[in-house]
This record gives structure tokens, sequence and C-alpha cells, in this order.
């Protein structure tokens, strides 16, 4: 097997998993998360129509007045739920160019005195009023539940694609009843002249899986292969963009901000949440001899990204919130300020919008 670095991100058709064609799709995918971390996934189950609801939404959001967004603000959550203004967020230090609201599938936060402080992270969504955006709430609570029974499915093929039982993955959800997956809308304002591009830094995301909805046909997304080259991931119309997490390659991944004169870029990812309980370092899972030899011949890879090792030594609900607080200092200052202490020991970051 070649370890030339991939040139383009993979589309599979997910159809071709629902039928006689599936050991095709199962190796498609394989080489996908192996060798690239991202493909797009076209013929997915997500109902089209509903994503074209959410595509005439996202926009709809970002116009309203910008006091009745600010009455959804993210310091508002110990959740780190809620709306974000241009600038209030920081990836691998340079803060990023976008504004947004974050929300979650329903959960009902459990956290009580005594236990472990991740577990404050998950709970309820900010949603504007319905007399403001009718239909809204609905609306995008419907997909994302839709898109989660998709990433159910879609971790089981994945499982089967690196020789695995269909729930070997499912272990590091435990009970998807009991889970809080995160998802953003995002919008990206176009470019300005003399200012960053960053749409959002070189990351890898925290969850298992996430689906990228780009709302929106302009460029941006960009995955790096392993030489460290930065390969463009435009929009398809119909697909979602799917990032996976040693064998299964974690592939750093930015956006660039439109190009001047090309309109705001919108965007919807959806995370999928790992049990808050899981170490990974507590798990081994028994990959088949050619699985081993699909990642040993791919090589070193070369990334921009802050790594998430902590995954091997802590919960996965800790290394969360730390990625959280990194983030939105403003939030962790309000809701967790012993971990702004740990982390921002000089205080709030200069470069971060405050309101």
């Amino acid at each position: 097997m070649s370890n030339i670095p991939f040139e383009s991100v993979p589309i599979l058709d997910y159809s071709l998993s629902q039928g006689p064609q599936k050991p095709l799709f199962l190796s498609q995918l394989r080489q996908a998360i192996i060798n690239v971390g991202f493909l797009y996934l076209s013929h997915h189950t997500v109902p089209a129509s509903l994503v074209e609801e959410v595509k005439a939404y996202t926009p709809r959001f970002f116009d309203l007045p910008q006091t009745k967004k600010d009455e959804l603000r993210m310091a508002n959550s110990p959740h780190f739920l809620g709306y974000s203004r241009l600038a209030a967020e920081i990836t691998k230090g340079e803060v990023d160019q976008r504004e947004q609201i974050d929300i979650a599938t329903e959960f009902e936060c459990k956290y009580k005195e005594g236990d472990p402080i991740y577990t404050r992270l998950w709970g309820q969504s900010q949603w504007p009023d319905e007399s403001d955006l009718p239909g809204f709430r609905a609306v995008m609570t419907e997909y994302f539940n839709s898109v989660a029974t998709l990433s159910y499915r879609f971790l089981e093929l994945i499982s089967e694609s690196l020789g695995l039982a269909p729930d070997a993955l499912s272990t590091f959800l435990k009970d998807p009843a009991d889970l809080c997956h995160r998802g953003k809308i995002v919008k990206y304002p176009t470019q300005v002249a003399g200012a960053s591009t960053q749409g959002v830094g070189p990351h890898f995301d925290a969850g298992f899986l996430t689906f990228l909805l780009q709302v929106t046909d302009q460029p941006g997304l960009q995955v790096q292969n392993p030489k460290g080259e930065w390969i463009d991931a435009s929009p398809i119309d119909g697909t979602f963009v799917t990032v996976t997490r040693n064998v299964a390659l974690a592939t750093s991944h930015q956006v660039l901000s439109p190009p001047v004169g090309s309109g705001p870029r919108y965007s919807i990812p959806f995370f999928q949440a790992i049990s808050q309980h899981v170490r990974l370092s507590d798990y081994h899972l028994d990959f088949p001899p050619d699985v081993i030899e699909l990642r040993d011949a791919r090589g070193d890879t070369h990334v921009d990204s802050v790594n998430f090792s902590e995954f091997k030594t802590d919960y996965s609900g800790l290394v969360n919130l730390i990625g959280r607080i990194k983030s939105h200092p403003d939030v962790a200052e309000r809701h967790y300020p012993e971990l702004f202490a740990k982390y921002f020991p000089d205080g709030m970051p200069l470069k971060v919008s405050a309101y």
C-alpha cells in the first residue's frame, strides 16, 4: 500500500451500505478513514427537505437584532451553549473570525455538588423566543436528532470496515439515551482587507464523529494531509463532510474566511459525543493484521493542530471541558473560575472580544 499523501477528499455513497454493494462501501470507507480522516457522504438518511429547512433558517438567525442574539450569549451558560459574537472564540491562540450559536440535543443536566466538574458541561441549549424566529427550535432539534441517528449507524459501519464487530466502537458511547451531542450554527463573514483570514484555526474535533453541513457554496474548509499540505474540501450539494478520529486518522482542519465579494459562509457542524466517563487508555481494540498494515503504511503525519493527547490519561468529559475553557475564556471566568485561573493565569486574553 502506497503512503502517498491524499490530494482530495473522497466521496462515499451511503446508499451502497444498505444493499449488496456494502462490501464495496466498507472497502472505500476503510481507505477513507485510515488514509484521509475526512470524507463526503452522499445519499444519507437525513431527509433532504429537513436539510433545506435548516439551510433556510441559518441566515435568519444571524439576521435577528443584535440585542436578541446577545440575550442568548454563551456566558449565560455553564454548558458553553449559546451565542458568541464575532471574535469571541480562540483556536490555537488566535481569535476566530466567526459568529455562532452553540446548541445541543435535548439533555437535562445531572450535575450536583461533589460530582466530577466535567459533568456540568452537558445541559440545556439557549433558544431564541418562538415569536422572534418561529419554528427555529423545532427544526433544529429535529435535524440534530436525525443526524444523531445517522451517526450511530455510521459508527457501526466504521467498526465493520475496520474488521471489528458492528458494536465495537459503541462502547465509547455507552447509553445513547444518556448522551448530549453538540453542534454549532456558524457564520463566517467576508474577509476584510488587512484583517485575519482565520475563520477558525487548525484544530481537531474533540468528539467521536463530526457531520458538517456546508450551507452555502463558498470555499473555505481545508483539511491537512500527512505531508502538511492544506487540501480544499469545497461544498458539494447534498453531502455531509464527515470527520473521523491512530487507526482512524484524526485530520487537522481549518476554515478560511470567504473571499472579498463572495458573501458570508454558513455551516453547521454536528459533534457526536463520547460518554463523559470514558478514558480511551482503558480500552483495547483488536484490529485485524491487514488494518494494522494499512495504518503502518500511512507513515507519520504532520499537523498544525493542538493534539488531544489528554484522552489517553483523562476522562473524555474533562478533556472536552478543558477544550471549552481554552476556547471561551469569558464563559470559563464566570462559571469555572478555578479552571480559568489555571489556564489563563494572566487574566482574560486581550485579543478576545468582550461584551
